[in-house]
Protein backbone atom coordinates (compact mmCIF):
# COMPACT_ATOMS: atom_id res chain seq x y z
CA UNK A 1 0.00 0.00 0.00
CA UNK A 2 1.36 3.43 -1.00
CA UNK A 3 2.15 5.55 2.07
CA UNK A 4 2.95 9.21 2.50
CA UNK A 5 4.91 10.34 5.52
CA UNK A 6 4.15 13.57 7.34
CA UNK A 7 7.19 15.63 8.37
CA UNK A 8 7.13 18.49 10.87
CA UNK A 9 9.44 21.36 9.85
CA UNK A 10 10.56 23.43 12.82
CA UNK A 11 12.52 26.68 12.43
CA UNK A 12 12.37 30.40 12.84
CA UNK A 13 10.33 31.81 10.01
CA UNK A 14 11.12 35.34 8.82
CA UNK A 15 14.85 34.69 8.29
CA UNK A 16 14.50 31.26 6.65
CA UNK A 17 11.69 31.64 4.12
CA UNK A 18 13.85 30.64 1.12
CA UNK A 19 15.31 27.72 3.02
CA UNK A 20 11.88 26.54 4.11
CA UNK A 21 10.67 26.67 0.52
CA UNK A 22 13.55 24.43 -0.58
CA UNK A 23 12.78 21.98 2.23
CA UNK A 24 9.08 21.89 1.40
CA UNK A 25 9.90 21.29 -2.28
CA UNK A 26 12.29 18.47 -1.34
CA UNK A 27 9.63 16.82 0.84
CA UNK A 28 6.98 17.09 -1.86
CA UNK A 29 9.34 15.46 -4.35
CA UNK A 30 9.67 12.57 -1.88
CA UNK A 31 5.86 12.33 -1.71
CA UNK A 32 5.92 13.53 1.90
CA UNK A 33 3.49 15.88 3.62
CA UNK A 34 5.16 19.00 5.11
CA UNK A 35 3.77 20.41 8.36
CA UNK A 36 5.03 23.38 10.41
CA UNK A 37 3.25 25.24 13.16
CA UNK A 38 5.91 27.97 13.32
CA UNK A 39 3.95 29.60 10.50
CA UNK A 40 1.42 30.59 13.14
CA UNK A 41 1.96 32.84 16.16
CA UNK A 42 2.74 30.46 19.01
CA UNK A 43 1.79 32.84 21.78
CA UNK A 44 -0.74 31.02 23.91
CA UNK A 45 -1.21 27.76 25.75
CA UNK A 46 -3.95 26.72 23.30
CA UNK A 47 -1.59 27.33 20.37
CA UNK A 48 1.12 25.21 22.03
CA UNK A 49 -1.41 22.40 22.56
CA UNK A 50 -2.15 22.49 18.84
CA UNK A 51 1.57 22.42 17.97
CA UNK A 52 2.08 19.30 20.12
CA UNK A 53 -0.89 17.60 18.48
CA UNK A 54 0.50 18.25 15.00
CA UNK A 55 3.92 16.90 16.06
CA UNK A 56 2.19 13.81 17.46
CA UNK A 57 0.48 13.25 14.11
CA UNK A 58 3.75 13.50 12.17
CA UNK A 59 6.01 10.56 11.34
CA UNK A 60 9.25 12.56 11.42
CA UNK A 61 10.54 15.83 12.83
CA UNK A 62 13.26 18.13 11.49
CA UNK A 63 14.64 21.37 12.83
CA UNK A 64 16.50 24.02 10.80
CA UNK A 65 18.88 26.35 12.67
CA UNK A 66 20.68 29.36 11.24
CA UNK A 67 21.39 32.70 12.97
CA UNK A 68 18.16 33.34 14.90
CA UNK A 69 17.03 31.68 18.13
CA UNK A 70 13.40 32.75 17.87
CA UNK A 71 10.70 34.09 20.14
CA UNK A 72 10.88 32.99 23.76
CA UNK A 73 8.18 30.86 25.36
CA UNK A 74 7.00 30.83 28.99
CA UNK A 75 9.73 28.36 30.05
CA UNK A 76 12.62 30.48 28.78
CA UNK A 77 13.17 28.41 25.60
CA UNK A 78 12.29 29.54 22.11
CA UNK A 79 9.27 27.89 20.57
CA UNK A 80 11.59 26.20 18.08
CA UNK A 81 13.56 24.62 20.92
CA UNK A 82 10.34 23.75 22.77
CA UNK A 83 9.15 21.88 19.66
CA UNK A 84 12.49 20.09 19.36
CA UNK A 85 12.49 19.03 23.01
CA UNK A 86 8.88 17.84 22.77
CA UNK A 87 9.64 15.73 19.68
CA UNK A 88 12.68 14.32 21.47
CA UNK A 89 10.70 13.49 24.62
CA UNK A 90 7.98 11.70 22.64
CA UNK A 91 10.48 9.53 20.75
CA UNK A 92 9.83 11.06 17.35
CA UNK A 93 12.58 10.29 14.74
CA UNK A 94 14.55 13.54 14.50
CA UNK A 95 16.99 15.17 12.09
CA UNK A 96 18.71 18.50 12.81
CA UNK A 97 20.04 20.83 10.12
CA UNK A 98 22.50 23.46 11.43
CA UNK A 99 24.04 26.24 9.34
CA UNK A 100 27.71 25.52 8.74
CA UNK A 101 28.88 29.19 9.04
CA UNK A 102 26.27 31.26 10.93
CA UNK A 103 28.88 34.02 11.45
CA UNK A 104 28.77 34.79 7.72
CA UNK A 105 25.03 35.50 7.72
CA UNK A 106 23.85 39.11 7.30
CA UNK A 107 23.11 40.99 10.50
CA UNK A 108 19.32 41.00 10.16
CA UNK A 109 19.36 37.21 10.11
CA UNK A 110 21.32 36.89 13.34
CA UNK A 111 20.75 37.38 17.07
CA UNK A 112 21.87 40.83 18.20
CA UNK A 113 21.95 40.36 21.97
CA UNK A 114 24.53 38.39 23.91
CA UNK A 115 21.74 36.49 25.63
CA UNK A 116 20.20 35.51 22.28
CA UNK A 117 23.56 34.41 20.92
CA UNK A 118 24.25 32.33 24.04
CA UNK A 119 20.86 30.62 23.85
CA UNK A 120 21.34 29.93 20.13
CA UNK A 121 24.80 28.43 20.72
CA UNK A 122 23.50 26.21 23.51
CA UNK A 123 20.61 25.06 21.28
CA UNK A 124 22.98 24.29 18.39
CA UNK A 125 25.18 22.20 20.70
CA UNK A 126 22.11 20.37 22.02
CA UNK A 127 20.85 19.53 18.50
CA UNK A 128 24.27 18.28 17.40
CA UNK A 129 24.15 15.56 20.07
CA UNK A 130 21.56 13.78 17.91
CA UNK A 131 21.37 13.07 14.18
CA UNK A 132 22.53 16.32 12.56
CA UNK A 133 23.63 17.65 9.15
CA UNK A 134 25.23 20.95 8.17
CA UNK A 135 24.23 23.23 5.27
CA UNK A 136 25.49 26.37 3.55
CA UNK A 137 22.65 27.68 1.35
CA UNK A 138 19.00 26.90 0.52
CA UNK A 139 19.76 24.49 -2.35
CA UNK A 140 22.35 22.66 -0.26
CA UNK A 141 19.78 22.38 2.55
CA UNK A 142 17.21 20.89 0.18
CA UNK A 143 19.71 18.23 -0.94
CA UNK A 144 20.67 17.45 2.65
CA UNK A 145 17.01 17.02 3.59
CA UNK A 146 16.31 14.64 0.68
CA UNK A 147 19.28 12.34 1.37
CA UNK A 148 18.85 12.38 5.14
CA UNK A 149 15.12 11.68 5.13
CA UNK A 150 15.48 8.72 2.75
CA UNK A 151 18.00 7.15 5.14
CA UNK A 152 15.84 7.92 8.16
CA UNK A 153 12.76 6.31 6.60
CA UNK A 154 14.75 3.13 5.89
CA UNK A 155 16.13 2.92 9.41
CA UNK A 156 12.93 4.06 11.18
CA UNK A 157 9.86 3.25 9.05
CA UNK A 158 6.94 5.43 10.09
CA UNK A 159 3.23 4.64 10.18
CA UNK A 160 2.45 7.01 7.32
CA UNK A 161 -0.83 8.06 5.71
CA UNK A 162 -2.81 6.35 2.94
CA UNK A 163 -5.68 7.40 0.71
CA UNK A 164 -9.09 6.87 2.27
CA UNK A 165 -10.28 4.74 -0.67
CA UNK A 166 -7.38 2.34 -0.08
CA UNK A 167 -8.34 1.68 3.54
CA UNK A 168 -10.72 -1.24 4.14
CA UNK A 169 -14.25 -0.13 5.00
CA UNK A 170 -15.88 -1.04 8.31
CA UNK A 171 -17.37 -4.33 7.10
CA UNK A 172 -14.06 -5.42 5.59
CA UNK A 173 -12.24 -4.49 8.79
CA UNK A 174 -14.69 -6.53 10.85
CA UNK A 175 -14.22 -9.46 8.49
CA UNK A 176 -10.43 -9.20 8.80
CA UNK A 177 -10.68 -9.09 12.59
CA UNK A 178 -13.02 -12.07 12.51
CA UNK A 179 -10.59 -14.03 10.37
CA UNK A 180 -7.73 -13.14 12.71
CA UNK A 181 -9.75 -14.38 15.68
CA UNK A 182 -10.54 -17.58 13.79
CA UNK A 183 -6.85 -18.09 13.03
CA UNK A 184 -6.06 -17.70 16.71
CA UNK A 185 -8.80 -20.19 17.59
CA UNK A 186 -7.48 -22.70 15.05
CA UNK A 187 -3.95 -22.26 16.38
CA UNK A 188 -5.23 -23.01 19.88
CA UNK A 189 -7.15 -26.02 18.59
CA UNK A 190 -4.05 -27.26 16.78
CA UNK A 191 -2.01 -26.88 19.95
CA UNK A 192 -4.65 -28.76 21.94
CA UNK A 193 -4.81 -31.48 19.27
CA UNK A 194 -1.07 -32.06 19.60
CA UNK A 195 -1.23 -32.51 23.38
CA UNK A 196 -4.56 -34.24 24.03
CA UNK A 197 -6.47 -37.10 22.47
CA UNK A 198 -9.89 -36.57 20.88
CA UNK A 199 -12.86 -36.08 23.20
CA UNK A 200 -14.37 -39.34 24.42
CA UNK A 201 -11.23 -41.48 24.02
CA UNK A 202 -10.74 -41.96 27.76
CA UNK A 203 -13.15 -44.89 27.65
CA UNK A 204 -10.95 -46.74 25.14
CA UNK A 205 -8.14 -49.11 26.10
CA UNK A 206 -4.80 -47.31 25.86
CA UNK A 207 -1.50 -46.60 27.56
CA UNK A 208 -0.59 -49.44 29.93
CA UNK A 209 -3.76 -51.40 29.13
CA UNK A 210 -2.89 -54.71 27.46
CA UNK A 211 -4.19 -56.30 24.30
CA UNK A 212 -4.06 -60.04 23.59
CA UNK A 213 -2.70 -60.54 20.08
CA UNK A 214 -3.36 -63.82 18.26
CA UNK A 215 -0.68 -64.97 15.86
CA UNK A 216 0.55 -67.98 13.89
CA UNK A 217 4.06 -69.34 13.48
CA UNK A 218 5.99 -72.26 12.07
CA UNK A 219 8.13 -74.61 14.20
CA UNK A 220 10.72 -76.79 12.45
CA UNK A 221 13.60 -78.98 13.62
CA UNK A 222 15.73 -77.58 10.79
CA UNK A 223 16.21 -73.86 10.15
CA UNK A 224 16.41 -74.61 6.43
CA UNK A 225 13.15 -76.55 6.40
CA UNK A 226 10.27 -74.12 6.00
CA UNK A 227 7.75 -76.98 5.90
CA UNK A 228 7.51 -77.31 9.68
CA UNK A 229 4.30 -77.48 11.63
CA UNK A 230 1.96 -74.50 11.92
CA UNK A 231 0.88 -73.30 15.34
CA UNK A 232 -1.31 -70.65 16.88
CA UNK A 233 -0.54 -68.68 20.03
CA UNK A 234 -1.27 -65.42 21.81
CA UNK A 235 0.85 -62.73 23.39
CA UNK A 236 -0.08 -59.73 25.51
CA UNK A 237 1.30 -56.26 24.81
CA UNK A 238 0.56 -52.83 26.25
CA UNK A 239 -0.95 -50.33 23.85
CA UNK A 240 1.93 -47.92 24.50
CA UNK A 241 4.39 -50.62 23.46
CA UNK A 242 2.42 -51.50 20.33
CA UNK A 243 2.31 -47.84 19.30
CA UNK A 244 5.99 -47.28 20.07
CA UNK A 245 6.84 -50.09 17.64
CA UNK A 246 4.75 -48.92 14.67
CA UNK A 247 4.75 -45.11 15.13
CA UNK A 248 8.26 -44.34 13.79
CA UNK A 249 7.22 -45.85 10.46
CA UNK A 250 4.51 -43.20 10.15
CA UNK A 251 6.58 -40.06 10.78
CA UNK A 252 6.05 -39.45 7.08
CA UNK A 253 3.68 -42.26 6.12
CA UNK A 254 3.55 -46.06 6.04
CA UNK A 255 1.53 -48.59 4.07
CA UNK A 256 -0.62 -51.20 5.78
CA UNK A 257 1.91 -53.77 4.61
CA UNK A 258 4.67 -51.92 6.48
CA UNK A 259 2.54 -51.83 9.64
CA UNK A 260 1.79 -55.56 9.36
CA UNK A 261 5.52 -56.34 9.07
CA UNK A 262 6.25 -54.27 12.17
CA UNK A 263 3.55 -56.09 14.17
CA UNK A 264 4.86 -59.45 12.93
CA UNK A 265 8.25 -58.52 14.35
CA UNK A 266 6.57 -57.48 17.60
CA UNK A 267 4.86 -60.87 18.12
CA UNK A 268 8.03 -62.60 17.00
CA UNK A 269 10.12 -60.83 19.66
CA UNK A 270 7.58 -61.36 22.45
CA UNK A 271 6.46 -64.81 21.31
CA UNK A 272 9.92 -66.36 20.98
CA UNK A 273 10.85 -65.52 24.57
CA UNK A 274 7.65 -67.12 25.83
CA UNK A 275 7.73 -70.17 23.53
CA UNK A 276 11.33 -71.01 24.44
CA UNK A 277 10.03 -71.66 27.95
CA UNK A 278 7.68 -74.33 26.61
CA UNK A 279 9.24 -77.83 26.52
CA UNK A 280 7.90 -78.77 23.11
CA UNK A 281 9.52 -75.74 21.39
CA UNK A 282 12.91 -75.51 23.15
CA UNK A 283 14.83 -77.39 20.45
CA UNK A 284 12.79 -76.22 17.44
CA UNK A 285 13.43 -73.37 15.03
CA UNK A 286 10.58 -70.82 15.22
CA UNK A 287 9.81 -68.72 12.15
CA UNK A 288 7.18 -67.05 9.99
CA UNK A 289 5.37 -65.18 12.77
CA UNK A 290 2.16 -63.61 11.50
CA UNK A 291 -0.35 -61.42 13.36
CA UNK A 292 -3.93 -62.59 13.02
CA UNK A 293 -5.61 -60.48 10.35
CA UNK A 294 -8.59 -59.57 12.56
CA UNK A 295 -6.27 -58.47 15.37
CA UNK A 296 -4.24 -56.41 12.90
CA UNK A 297 -7.42 -54.58 11.89
CA UNK A 298 -8.37 -54.11 15.56
CA UNK A 299 -4.98 -52.58 16.37
CA UNK A 300 -5.22 -50.22 13.42
CA UNK A 301 -8.75 -49.14 14.34
CA UNK A 302 -7.82 -48.70 18.00
CA UNK A 303 -4.88 -46.42 17.21
CA UNK A 304 -7.10 -44.44 14.89
CA UNK A 305 -9.85 -44.19 17.52
CA UNK A 306 -7.31 -42.91 20.04
CA UNK A 307 -6.43 -40.08 17.65
CA UNK A 308 -2.86 -41.33 17.16
CA UNK A 309 -2.94 -42.14 13.44
CA UNK A 310 -4.93 -41.06 10.40
CA UNK A 311 -5.11 -41.94 6.73
CA UNK A 312 -2.52 -40.13 4.63
CA UNK A 313 -3.89 -37.67 2.08
CA UNK A 314 -0.61 -37.37 0.18
CA UNK A 315 -1.15 -37.58 -3.58
CA UNK A 316 0.46 -40.51 -5.43
CA UNK A 317 0.22 -42.48 -8.65
CA UNK A 318 -3.23 -43.71 -9.66
CA UNK A 319 -1.68 -47.19 -9.96
CA UNK A 320 -0.84 -47.16 -6.27
CA UNK A 321 -4.01 -48.47 -4.60
CA UNK A 322 -2.46 -49.21 -1.20
CA UNK A 323 -3.73 -47.52 1.96
CA UNK A 324 -1.18 -45.36 3.80
CA UNK A 325 -1.23 -44.13 7.39
CA UNK A 326 0.50 -41.23 9.10
CA UNK A 327 0.76 -39.79 12.60
CA UNK A 328 -1.59 -37.11 13.86
CA UNK A 329 -0.04 -34.16 15.77
CA UNK A 330 -1.13 -35.88 18.98
CA UNK A 331 0.34 -39.17 17.77
CA UNK A 332 3.63 -37.44 17.06
CA UNK A 333 3.67 -36.05 20.61
CA UNK A 334 2.92 -39.47 22.15
CA UNK A 335 5.56 -41.17 19.97
CA UNK A 336 8.16 -38.62 21.09
CA UNK A 337 7.27 -39.22 24.73
CA UNK A 338 7.55 -42.99 24.31
CA UNK A 339 10.65 -43.18 22.13
CA UNK A 340 12.79 -40.14 22.92
CA UNK A 341 15.76 -40.87 25.18
CA UNK A 342 15.50 -39.04 28.46
CA UNK A 343 18.51 -37.20 29.79
CA UNK A 344 20.02 -39.05 32.78
CA UNK A 345 19.45 -37.26 36.06
CA UNK A 346 22.55 -36.18 37.99
CA UNK A 347 22.93 -38.01 41.34
CA UNK A 348 21.84 -34.93 43.31
CA UNK A 349 18.61 -34.69 41.27
CA UNK A 350 17.83 -38.34 41.97
CA UNK A 351 18.43 -37.77 45.68
CA UNK A 352 16.07 -34.81 45.67
CA UNK A 353 13.39 -36.49 43.57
Amino acid sequence: MDKRYQVFISSTYADLQDERQEVIQALLELDCIPAGMELFPAASEDQWTLIKKVIDDCDYYMVIIAGRYGSIGPDGFSYTEMEYRYALDTGKPIIGFVHRSPGQLVANRCEVTDEGKAKLGAFQDFVQKKMCRFWDNPSDLGSQVSRSLVKLVKSNPGIGWVRGDLVPDESATEEILGLRRRIEELQQELLAASTHGPEGTKRFAQGEDTFEINYTFVASPDKYDYRGSNYQATVKAEWDYIFSVVSPLMINEASEGDLAKALNRLVSDLGRSELKMVNGFKDLVLMNFRVDSDDFQTIKIQLRALGLITKSTKSRSVKDTATYWTLTPYGDTVMTRLRAIQKPHPPQDIANA
